[in-house]
């Protein structure tokens, strides 16, 4: 029988993966940003060392929700002919990249490390994944993506 609704390639026991990763990094990413604002604020520097954490584990946790989201991406023309799949796709790469070069302004020392260049990246990386995150939930609940048909 063929599918209803366009399958997850990236999936275990027919749960879709992508999904399900991409929560931590996001998180990580937001918390960045609010860890960013609170040390422009008080120019404590615990916050400024949250930060450069919260950058690495999203990042680290980033990788394997790229993976999956790619090989969703790549195994499935019917995802890629979605109108939200190449936005979604290219936003989080955008996301992702500002989120690297986040991580090197972030690892300088001082109040440069993160005011003005790290609060503004992380600013713009949390709206980029707000309308990435529309995107992909979009494929998900209207276009059904991964779900059981």
């Amino acid at each position: 029988m063929a599918h209803v609704n366009p399958p997850s390639t990236a999936k275990i026991g027919g749960q879709p993966l992508h999904a399900r990763l991409v929560s931590f990094p996001i998180g990580c990413f937001v918390a960045t940003f609010v860890t960013d604002l609170i040390y422009w604020r008080t120019a404590a520097g615990m916050w400024e060392t949250f930060s450069i954490w919260l950058l690495t584990f999203g990042l680290i946790g980033a990788v394997p929700a790229i993976l999956t989201g790619l090989i969703d991406f790549a195994g499935s023309a019917r995802i890629r002919a979605l109108r939200p799949a190449w936005p979604h796709a290219l936003g989080n790469g955008l996301a992702i990249l500002l989120s690297l070069v986040n991580a090197f302004v972030h690892s300088r020392d001082g109040y440069t490390a993160v005011v003005p260049t790290g609060l503004v990246l992380s600013g713009l990386v949390v709206l980029i994944l707000a309308c990435t995150g529309w995107l992909g939930g979009e494929m998900v609940y209207r276009h059904h993506v991964g779900a059981a048909d």
